[in-house]
Order: C-alpha cells, then sequence, then structure tokens
C-alpha cells in the first residue's frame, strides 16, 4: 500500500487549499424587467422564464 514518506508541509498544504475558494454566483440579466437573476431561473421579480410569464409577478 502507498504511504507517504514524509509529512507535507504546511505550506504546501495552503496552497493546494487555496483553490476550494467560493466564487460569486453569475448573474444575467432578465430580458423582460432586466433585474439581475441567475441563469436558467424564473425571474423572481417579473416571473418570466423562456420568454414566457410562469408564475405571477410579486408586489
Amino acid at each position: 500500500m502507498a504511504v507517504p514518506k514524509q509529512k507535507q508541509s504546511h505550506a504546501r498544504t495552503n496552497k493546494r487549499r487555496s483553490q476550494h475558494k467560493i466564487e460569486a454566483p453569475r448573474l444575467s440579466t432578465c430580458p423582460q424587467c432586466h433585474a439581475p437573476r441567475l441563469p436558467h431561473r424564473v425571474c423572481s421579480v417579473c416571473g418570466h422564464y423562456g420568454g414566457r410569464e410562469v408564475k405571477p409577478p410579486r408586489d
């Protein structure tokens, strides 16, 4: 069974973990009301998705 010969240093471990950061969600604009929304989701402001109204708009 393969086992590491030496302990990995803290710096080397932290260099690897630096890539695990969280990214901000990508936002697109709604073509109807131009409000920012997540892609492939119903707009929470106007209720449109794919050029049609899916749910009634919120007040």
